[in-house]
């Protein structure tokens, strides 16, 4: 299935880069090895909402000896039903802005993380061709939502978005993805313990 819509809509994602400008981080260890310790040190739950990735952010997750402590599960919504019936994305989102927008990896993120009671969600959605893009919607446009479910009555959760386009073929746009999604939740999880 091809998840380039047509809708046009406004892109009011957080953040916007290109090609590896987001991807990766300058650590020492694998990234998912980051993003567990961090998860394990706070005490806190991961799931994940893929569309493009099929799985992939999920796997990697899980490459982490004793994932299991934090991560909770994965959601492979490709279609728009899925995304409809297993996160809660809005028929009207997906119907005026497509399923490669920022606000579907939005309601994916708040839907994956709201599903299964998680701490947070990083959602993935976008084209990674090699058909299927447009002008407006190149192939390598990918979105990533990040969820976060702050305590209750603290009213600091949220979700935010981030817009990249990546080069490459099929199998390298999806790594790449991959990639993005966990570097923006690692980044994302320190702001929220620098803030604390």
């Amino acid at each position: 299935m091809d998840e380039s819509g047509s809708g046009k809509g406004t892109e009011s994602e957080e953040g916007t880069g290109s090609a590896d400008e987001i991807a990766g981080t300058d650590e020492s260890e694998p990234i998912e090895k980051t993003l567990g310790d961090l998860l394990t040190e706070r005490g806190e739950t991961l799931a994940t909402a893929e569309s493009l990735t099929g799985g992939l952010v999920g796997s990697r997750v899980t490459e982490v000896p004793g994932a299991s402590a934090y991560f909770d599960r994965g959601f492979v919504t490709y279609a728009y039903d899925a995304k409809r019936e297993l996160l809660g994305v809005s028929r009207e989102s997906l119907d005026a802005e497509g399923a490669v927008s920022a606000a579907v990896a939005e309601q994916m993120a708040a839907g994956a993380r709201d599903h299964a009671d998680t701490t947070w969600a990083v959602a993935t959605t976008g084209i990674a061709g090699p058909d299927g893009g447009t002008a407006e919607k190149p192939v390598g446009l990918v979105y990533v939502g990040v969820a976060y479910a702050a305590p209750w009555g603290t009213e600091a959760s949220f979700v935010r978005t981030e817009r990249v386009v990546l080069n490459g073929d099929r199998g390298a746009v999806k790594r790449k993805a991959v990639d993005t999604a966990l570097d923006a939740l690692v980044r994302t999880i320190r702001e929220v313990d620098a803030e604390e």
